[in-house]
C-alpha cells in the first residue's frame, strides 16, 4: 500500500510538474525576447547619439521614446516630464499668473488664439490672429513656445511689454500689461435681450 501511495503521489507530482515547465519555458522565451528588444532600442540609441547629423540631448530622446510608447497604446496616454506636469497641474488647478491668453507657435513666433475673459490680455484689446515678436524687449523667434510662456508668467501687478504685429498695422507696436491671477471660469453665461448664452471652454 505504502508503494501505491507513493507511485500515485510521484505521478501527481511528475504531472504538476510537466504542466508547470511549459509556461516556465514560455516565460523565460518570453523575457529573452524582451531584453533582445530593449538591446535593440539601446543600439539604436547609440546610432543616433554617434551618426545623426546634429548633436541630440539624450534626455529628449528618451523622453520622446517613452511617450512614443505610451501614445501607441491608445490616444489618451502620453509622458508627461517633471516641468509638463508642474504646468499641468498649474492648469488644472484653474488659477495661475500671468496675462490671460490661449497661444500657440507659428512662423517663429507666438500667435494669439484667444484673450480670455476679463483678463488683462482681454482689458488691453489683445486679437486673435495677433503675433507677439518681442517680451520685454527680448526676441521671441528662436525660442520654444514653453519659453514664451514662462517669459509672459511672473508676479501678480508686475508689468510686461508685448510687442505685437498685427494684421492692417503698418507697424509693430507695443502693448502693456499688468499680470495677474487668473482663474479659468469653464462655464460662463450672460443674458443678452432677454436671450440667455452659455459658453463653454
Amino acid at each position: 500500500m505504502k508503494t501505491s501511495r507513493l507511485a500515485v503521489l510521484a505521478l501527481a507530482t511528475g504531472m504538476t510538474f510537466g504542466l508547470a515547465s511549459p509556461s516556465l519555458a514560455q516565460s523565460s522565451s518570453s523575457s529573452a525576447e524582451t531584453y533582445r528588444l530593449l538591446n535593440l532600442f539601446g543600439d539604436v540609441f547609440e546610432q543616433v547619439k554617434t551618426k545623426y547629423v546634429e548633436k541630440v540631448d539624450d534626455k529628449q530622446l528618451i523622453e520622446a521614446a517613452i511617450n512614443g510608447m505610451l501614445t501607441s497604446l491608445d490616444p489618451h496616454s502620453s509622458y508627461l516630464n517633471m516641468d509638463n506636469f508642474e504646468e499641468m497641474q498649474v492648469d488644472t488647478r484653474g488659477e495661475f499668473g500671468g496675462l490671460g491668453i490661449e497661444v500657440t507657435m507659428e512662423e517663429g513666433f507666438v500667435k494669439v488664439i484667444s484673450p480670455i475673459y476679463d483678463t488683462p490680455a482681454e482689458k488691453a484689446g489683445l486679437q486673435p490672429g495677433d503675433f507677439i515678436t518681442h517680451i520685454d524687449g527680448t526676441a521671441i523667434r528662436g525660442k520654444t513656445l514653453n519659453d514664451a510662456v514662462e517669459m509672459m508668467r511672473g508676479k501678480v501687478n508686475t508689468d510686461i511689454i508685448l510687442t505685437i504685429i498685427r494684421k492692417g498695422e503698418q507697424a509693430p507696436f507695443d502693448v502693456t500689461l499688468t499680470r495677474a491671477v487668473i482663474k479659468i471660469q469653464s462655464v460662463r453665461a450672460e443674458v443678452k435681450e432677454d436671450i440667455g448664452y452659455i459658453r463653454i471652454t
